[in-house]
């Protein structure tokens, strides 16, 4: 029998297979002289850290927990309490200090806020790092700081190495174990964790959660744990992923509310015995509901492009700090040949200044060399040639390569578009490079376009 010959007008159009994105710990990490993996840390700002811990429970006197206010940071702060109360120290020495909406930990309010509290130890986690006086005046005061943000500086006088113990000036200087430099770079709940469990047997046990938590609250849900990051496997067969990443949408959702209220998740999260328990929180449902609403709201927003077309910038102006939400979502949806950066600004977050999200396009996930949006935000901001990055301060481009941002004035935030050139349009092509009748009618054929979403009301 012979075959029919097929139609190829009426064959089915193959589908273009979605582009291979590597895993997070695919990359390659850091070894010592003999072959021996360096991770998460520095081993001798670890052991450093730990002995630092164990101080602070023998003590017996005021230690000052100063977590950042995401699922991370406070995940981190809850497995540091929780070590320092297994190590013996008593809970009703042990405080927490939250940083006000829009501040940052360097901020002299902040400085100010923590002094009052009188600790003899600070410990501050997932703050990032930067360019900053002491932690607090307080030459009394010991500190260690826990961090992951791309940084290498960090407040003054600050060490990695543990100071000598005659050294007069030592006690006003902070500890540092940073993972930026530590490829795969664990968020601070992990590396809190890789710190904390080998000081008391109570730390695996009770905070492994915590530690997948807040890990997957800033890589994704989606996260392969392989090596080097730890066999997590006993929490997961006790914990399903369900459970786990609703609780991490859960203890976000506070912090993003206009109330900023940082302080309900720390208290659900501290009192919870297991991600179900953070489930049930009447305040954090009601939290989560009202940014989903206000997310829905803002995201219809449509994009400016910079004259380059590398990146894609959006404009809301809502109360709630929901900008970094809707650059994720549209980093994994907008694509284009030249798109590297998804940038969400929000100039209602804080008055008078612009709080801004990037993210890096998935489409361009691949690029070789790969995005980097600090360089490139700190790239674009060179191009003036008065005093804007000064005036933008030390909010400006922190983070990390992949998700960075800042919180800047406004005047100087314009001024940072109008070096982008966003809403200009690109140069035409020199006449070699007109584009083909083919690729014309190619382009006309697409149906699915957006603009009917960024017109939608809400």
């Amino acid at each position: 029998m012979k075959r029919k010959a097929v139609d190829a007008k009426n064959s089915p159009i193959p589908k273009r297979q979605r582009e291979q994105v590597p895993e997070y710990c695919d990359v390659q990490p850091r070894k010592d002289d003999n072959g021996v993996t360096l991770w998460p840390a520095s081993p001798s700002a670890i052991e450093d850290a730990q002995a630092f811990l164990k101080e602070c429970a023998i003590s017996q006197q005021k230690i000052l927990i100063v977590p950042d206010k995401d699922a991370d940071g406070l995940d981190a702060g809850v497995i540091i309490h929780r070590t320092l109360t297994a190590l013996g120290g008593g809970a009703s020495s042990i405080d927490v200090h939250l940083i006000g909406k829009g501040n940052s930990v360097h901020d002299e309010e902040e400085r100010e806020a923590m002094t009052r509290k009188n600790p003899k130890y600070i410990i501050v986690v997932d703050q990032g790092s930067r360019r900053a006086p002491p932690i607090v005046e307080n030459p009394d005061v010991k500190s260690l700081i826990i961090d992951h943000h791309l940084s290498d500086e960090f407040p003054q006088d600050a060490l990695v190495a543990k100071v000598a113990p005659n050294d007069k000036t030592s006690t006003n200087r902070a500890q540092v174990v940073s993972a930026c430099h530590y490829p795969p770079v664990a968020t601070s709940s992990l590396l809190t964790y890789e710190i904390c469990k080998s000081l008391h047997p109570e730390v695996v046990q009770f905070c492994g959660y915590m530690c997948v938590m807040g890990t997957h609250g800033d890589l994704g849900n989606t996260l392969k744990w392989t090596p080097p990051f730890p066999d997590m496997s006993d929490v997961f067969k006790t914990h399903t992923k369900k459970a786990i990443n609703d609780a991490v949408s859960l203890l976000n959702a506070p912090r993003r509310t206009a109330r900023f209220d940082v302080q309900s998740a720390w208290e659900a999260l501290l009192a919870a015995k297991s991600p179900k328990d953070v489930l049930t929180n009447r305040r954090l449902l009601s939290a989560r509901a009202e940014i989903n609403e206000e997310v829905e709201r803002q995201t219809h927003t449509a994009p400016k492009f910079s004259k380059d077309g590398k990146v894609a910038v959006f404009r809301i102006n809502s109360a709630a700090q929901v900008h970094p939400v809707i650059a994720t979502r549209w980093a994994g949806h907008l694509k284009s040949a030249k798109l590297e950066i998804v940038l969400v600004a929000n100039s209602g977050y804080v008055s008078g200044k612009v709080n801004f999200s990037c993210r890096v396009a998935r489409c361009a996930r691949n690029r070789d060399p790969p995005v980097n949006i600090i360089s490139s935000l700190k790239a674009v901001a060179d191009l003036d040639t008065t005093d804007l990055v000064a005036r933008m301060g030390e909010g400006f481009a922190r983070g990390h390569k992949e998700a960075s941002g800042g919180i800047i004035p406004a005047q100087e935030f314009e001024e940072l578009m109008a070096l982008m050139q966003v809403g200009e349009k690109p140069d035409a092509p020199p006449d070699g490079e007109k584009q083909t009748p083919k690729k014309t009618a190619e382009k006309g054929a697409q149906r699915n376009k957006l603009d009917g979403y960024f017109g939608k009301k809400s």
